[in-house]
């Protein structure tokens, strides 16, 4: 049996996209766990 070289076809990645993206979200989500603990409504922290 012989074996193949593996190939990597994945597909190409901006990781500074990436990271700007995973920012906005972690922005988003401090901001509306802040809105709900002023509503008086618990947050999804745990």
């Amino acid at each position: 049996m012989t074996r193949r070289p593996r190939r990597n076809h994945s597909p190409a990645v901006d990781v500074n996209r990436l990271h700007a993206k995973i920012g906005e979200l972690a922005l988003e989500n401090d901001f509306l766990a802040g809105a709900l603990g002023k509503a008086g409504l618990q947050s999804g922290k745990r």
